[in-house]
C-alpha cells in the first residue's frame, strides 16, 4: 500500500474517531453526572442530522442552518430533561433504559411524520468542497478536513471547561459526590439540565456536520448508538479524556479493519472492545 493511501485511511480514522468524541462524549457526560442511560441518544443525532437538512433547504446554506439548529437542539435537551428524566433520578436503571426506547420510537414516528422515509443529501458549502491533492491521483476532500479540525476544537474547548473553569469543578464535583454540592447551596438540578443539554447539542451537532457526508436518513441515529456506546465503555463510564481516546481507537480501528479484513469489517470494533475489557474491565481511564 502507498504512503498516500496509508495517510488518507489515517485521516478517515481520525475524522471518524473525532466525530464519534462528539457523540460519545454527550453520553458518558450524561450518564456520569447523572447516571442515566440513554439509549434515545442516537435518536438525537438523527434529528440534528434531519435538522441540518431540513434547514438547510430553507435558508440555503448549511452553517447558517446549523446556527438555527444548534439552539433547538439545546431546547429539546432542556424540554427532554425537565419533563421525562428528572422523574428517573432516584429509579432504577431499567425504567431509564425503558422511557429512553420509547423515546427512540417516539423521534423515529415523528421523523416519518414531519420529513418523510426518502435519503437526503446536504450540500457542502462552495469554499469546503474543493479537495487538496496528495498525490497526482489521489485528493482529500477538504471537508473532511474541516470536520476534524471544528471537532478537535469542541474536544479542547470541553477539556479547559471542565478542568480550568469553576462550572467544571462543580460539574467534576456532581459527579463525585452530588450530596457535597448540594450542601454547599449550589442547585444541582440545574447543573443536571445544562449536562443533558449540553450532551443533546453535541449529539445533534454531530449528525449536523456529518449530514454531508453520510446522508440524511430514517434510523441512522440507531448504528450510531451502538458504536457510542462501545467508546463509551471502552474509555470508561463517565470519563471525557477515555471517551476521547476510546473514539480515536474505535474511528481508526473501524476504518483500518474495512481495508484490511473487509469480510470482518463489522466486528472488528467489538474485537477491540474485548480486548480492552479482558486487561481493563472498567475501561482504560474508569
Amino acid at each position: 500500500m502507498e504512503l498516500s493511501s496509508i495517510l488518507i485511511q489515517t485521516m478517515n480514522g481520525l475524522q471518524y474517531g473525532l466525530l464519534l468524541f462528539l457523540i460519545a462524549s454527550g453520553l458518558t457526560l450524561i450518564f456520569g453526572i447523572m447516571h442515566i442511560i440513554n439509549l434515545a441518544h442516537g435518536a438525537l443525532y438523527m434529528v440534528g442530522a434531519y435538522l441540518a437538512w431540513w434547514l438547510t433547504s430553507l435558508v440555503g446554506h448549511l452553517f447558517l442552518a446549523i446556527l438555527l439548529a444548534v439552539p433547538l437542539a439545546v431546547g429539546l435537551g432542556v424540554l427532554i430533561e425537565r419533563f421525562l428524566m428528572q422523574a428517573l433520578y432516584k429509579r432504577n436503571h431499567l425504567d431509564q433504559v425503558l422511557l429512553t426506547f420509547g423515546l427512540i420510537l417516539v423521534f423515529d414516528a415523528l421523523q416519518s411524520i414531519l420529513w418523510g422515509n426518502d435519503v437526503h443529501s446536504v450540500a457542502i458549502p462552495a469554499f469546503l468542497s474543493g479537495s487538496i491533492a496528495l498525490t497526482e491521483t489521489l485528493d482529500y476532500p477538504v471537508y473532511r478536513l474541516f470536520v476534524s479540525a471544528v471537532c478537535a476544537v469542541i474536544a479542547l474547548a470541553m477539556y479547559l471547561i471542565l478542568q480550568r473553569t469553576r462550572l467544571g469543578m462543580i460539574i467534576r464535583g456532581g459527579a463525585s459526590n452530588r450530596e457535597m454540592v448540594q450542601g454547599l447551596g449550589i442547585d444541582i438540578r440545574r447543573i443536571y439540565t445544562l449536562v443533558f443539554a449540553a450532551g443533546a447539542a453535541l449529539t445533534a451537532f454531530a449528525g449536523m456536520i456529518a449530514a454531508p457526508v453520510s446522508s440524511v436518513y430514517p434510523g441512522m441515529g440507531n448504528q450510531v448508538l451502538i458504536i457510542a456506546f462501545v467508546v463509551v465503555v471502552i474509555g470508561g463510564l463517565g470519563s471525557i479524556r477515555g471517551a476521547f481516546l476510546g473514539a480515536l481507537l474505535v474511528g481508526l480501528t473501524a476504518t483500518w479493519g474495512a481495508v484490511l479484513v473487509p469480510d470482518f469489517a463489522g466486528m472488528v470494533v467489538y474485537v477491540l472492545m474485548a480486548a480492552v475489557l479482558l486487561f481493563k474491565p472498567r475501561g482504560l481511564f474508569a
